[in-house]
């Protein structure tokens, strides 16, 4: 269920809130293979399901970047804030992969909300998202989003 804010001021004061978890997902090898295609990057361990049945992992990997590209799916999920012109993705802080996403896994977003502070025109606040594999202890992504919300 999405966590809505009627305001982008509604978020100061709710640091360290759980704001919730996304839909789960399930990441299949075609949306593997269009990452790969899209970015270049046809290394086997991504694209080979025979050869990467007998590899590391026994079994096609996702790229870790379309671990975190999911962010942008994952987000709008968890959470709406209302009363805006307009939101931005500023960046992102800390990036990490700690553990592989095998095709054919159930992922979820879920987010925290670790900082926020007016900016000129704004709020900027900065959310934790870990990208949750389902059956597994370690996520496969876990990243700090800058996001900017300007009141309208």
């Amino acid at each position: 269920m999405t966590m809505i804010f009627q305001s982008p001021f509604e978020l100061v004061g709710r640091v360290g809130e759980q704001l919730g978890h996304s839909d789960w997902l399930t990441l299949e090898q075609q949306r593997i293979d269009q990452f790969a295609e899209a970015t270049g990057d046809h290394q086997w361990i991504h694209v080979d399901p025979v050869r990467a049945a007998s590899g590391p992992f026994g079994a096609c990997i996702a790229h870790g970047y379309l671990s975190l590209s999911l962010v942008n799916l994952f987000l709008p999920q968890i959470l709406e804030v209302r009363g805006i012109s307009m939101g931005v993705n500023y960046g992102c802080e800390r990036v990490r992969f700690p553990n592989v996403v095998k095709a054919g896994s159930r992922v979820r977003g879920s987010a925290q909300l670790l900082a926020v502070e007016e900016v000129k025109g704004g709020v900027q606040a900065t959310i934790r998202v870990t990208v949750e594999i389902e059956g597994e202890e370690r996520p496969g992504c876990v990243v700090d989003c800058i996001s900017r919300y300007y009141p309208g």
